[in-house]
């Protein structure tokens, strides 16, 4: 049995990755037609957020910030903690479904964890206007890409197979966005 998906061949620039003893995959550029092939995937790769060509989990927070602005017409604070705290636990299932599919335990692609984690940023930094919420996404962006202790430590530990790592891709970005609220809450108390 060939360590290589049909129709690759060894002189392929991708390079086989191993995931457990004796399983490979070959990590490619997700495609909408492996996004639509499964709910997971869909939800993961942020509705197709995330297969942008240019910073997917730039485009992934732009997509959680727009959805938060739409789904704030029509339900209050604490139905959002819920739906939070289920797209964390959603997320995490998709996630695990979608790294196993892919065979990379974090890929770019995989934004869900951006988009549940500004949630709760926009959640607490309400009500502000569009200059707040900007300076909100670019802290969040900040923190997310630079990861400052212990974010990179945790990015780092929980990253792998199973449960385990699909926590912890959201479980970082959790972190982040604790960072942007404490950015605010400083800034706000001064």
């Amino acid at each position: 049995m060939s360590a290589y998906p049909p129709g690759a061949a060894p002189s392929d620039p991708v390079d086989p990755v191993t995931l457990e003893a004796g399983q490979t995959a070959k990590v490619t550029r997700p495609t909408g037609r492996f996004m639509l092939g499964h709910p997971a995937r869909l939800i993961a790769l942020g509705f197709g957020s995330g297969l942008s060509p240019v910073s997917p989990g730039t485009v992934g927070t732009l997509l959680g910030w727009l959805s938060f602005i739409v789904i704030s017409k029509w339900i209050d604070p604490t139905t959002w903690l819920w739906i939070i705290a289920g797209g964390f636990v959603i997320g995490i299932w998709a996630c695990l479904r979608t790294a196993r599919d892919m065979g990379v335990y974090d890929h770019g692609s995989m934004v869900w964890d951006e988009i549940v984690a500004f949630w709760l940023v926009l959640l607490f930094v309400m009500p502000t206007g569009f200059w707040g919420q900007f300076a909100a996404f670019v802290w969040f962006r900040f923190f997310d890409i630079v990861k400052p202790a212990p974010i990179r430590y945790y990015d780092r530990t929980l990253k792998g197979p199973g449960f385990t790592g699909a926590f912890g891709v959201m479980f970082d970005d959790i972190f982040a966005a604790f960072y942007t609220l404490l950015v605010f809450a400083l800034w706000r108390s001064i």
